[in-house]
């Protein structure tokens, strides 16, 4: 299973990676938003998209901050949530799988704490 899931998630960060640096050299978020007016940038599908994607991480945080006992390690890994988004979250997936010693399984990265 963790197996799977390396390549799941490795698939997922380097799509990510991909869709947003083509995306960004195609297009540029900061222009758009200096071009339209208030009432199409905040367009409801906008809006839900923006609200669906910070309460997501938030849940994600929770999560982190209590897999890290570390605050600063925790808050490092919380920021780039924000920042980064589906980016941040496969990569810390994906190191917490690859950091999976012989017989450990998704309890280990999914439940157990670290230690400080």
């Amino acid at each position: 299973m963790t197996v799977f899931l390396k390549f799941f998630f490795g698939f997922i960060f380097v799509s990510m990676i991909y869709v947003v640096v083509s995306t960004s050299l195609e297009s540029n978020l900061f222009d758009l938003m200096k071009t339209w007016d208030s009432a199409n940038f905040m367009a409801p599908w906008f809006a839900a998209t923006l609200w669906d994607f910070y309460a997501n991480v938030a849940f994600i945080s929770v999560w982190i901050a209590y897999k890290e006992r570390s605050i600063l390690r925790g808050g490092f890994w919380i920021l780039m949530l924000a920042l980064l988004g589906s980016i941040a979250t496969a990569a810390y997936v994906l190191i917490e799988l690859f950091k999976l010693k012989s017989g450990e399984g998704l309890r280990e990265v999914f439940i157990n704490r670290k230690d400080a």
